[in-house]
């Protein structure tokens, strides 16, 4: 294991008990004195500083906004990318098979190793300690982010602003489908007849196809409606321009 002094120059923060640190590195598999119960601890300081945090930098946004971003900022795949930052796979202290099947490359061990550590600096200095050490990590993330669109998937995203400038729904077809029952490729086609939008894309179900389709759409509408500031721009076919930016949309899972 890498020396833990690296990782403490990482979180920018010195543990007066190392042994909390080397706890919160211990994979249940390694042996007995392992993180789970700083993990629990962790994951509910986490929850609620990142409210905080929220609650601070978007004094406008309601309930529903803020309880999503939060879900989308302290999920597994979101801590997985912090512990990455760290580096935090050569910290970790797995079991001879863990190491064996790659568990230091898991996204949910390397996401619960976070969380362990996070309840680590509680316990070892307090909530102000545990609250710097974690605004730190997310103080990256949180100038990028839109709350009115972390976390909604491309369809929503669609006819949110397709309704807040009262236009149709989009209309998603099936044009084709390959491959035998079990391995199929779904060919799924998105128009927006009003903005003469005709866009499509394929997908291994209809649902992910229509979601990628809408992705599509999207960027094609970014495309139609001209930059704040900037003048207006000559199209072929005259189509509505929207008044709404749009937000950049998720990634479908």
């Amino acid at each position: 294991m890498a020396n833990i002094a690296t990782l403490e120059t990482a979180i920018d923060y010195n543990f007066g008990d190392k042994a909390l640190l080397e706890q919160a590195l211990t994979h249940r598999s390694h042996s007995s004195h392992h993180n789970e119960r700083l993990e629990f601890l962790g994951d509910s300081v986490l929850n609620f500083v990142v409210a905080a945090l929220l609650f601070k930098r978007f004094p406008k946004i309601d309930e529903g906004d803020l309880s999503r971003s939060r879900a989308n900022l302290v999920k597994q795949s979101s801590l997985a990318e912090i512990a990455q930052k760290l580096n935090l796979s050569q910290y970790l202290r797995l079991g001879e098979g863990e190491l064996k099947s790659g568990g230091f490359r898991r996204p949910s061990i390397l996401a619960d190793t976070v969380e362990a550590i996070f309840g680590a600096v509680f316990v070892d200095a307090g909530f102000d300690d545990a609250q710097r050490v974690i605004a730190r990590q997310y103080a990256h993330i949180l100038p990028n982010i839109d709350p009115k669109t972390l976390g909604k998937d491309p369809k929503t995203l669609l006819q949110e602003l397709l309704q807040g400038n009262k236009l149709d729904l989009p209309l998603y077809t099936v044009v084709a489908t390959h491959g035998a029952a079990h391995n199929q490729m779904f060919e799924v086609e998105c128009s927006i007849p009003k903005l003469d939008i005709r866009v499509g894309a394929a997908g291994t179900s209809r649902r992910a196809a229509e979601q990628l389709a809408a992705t599509q759409a999207i960027a094609a509408i970014q495309a139609q409606t001209p930059a704040k500031g900037a003048g207006p721009r000559h199209r072929a076919h005259k189509s509505t321009q929207l008044s709404l930016p749009v937000g950049v949309p998720q990634e479908s899972k």
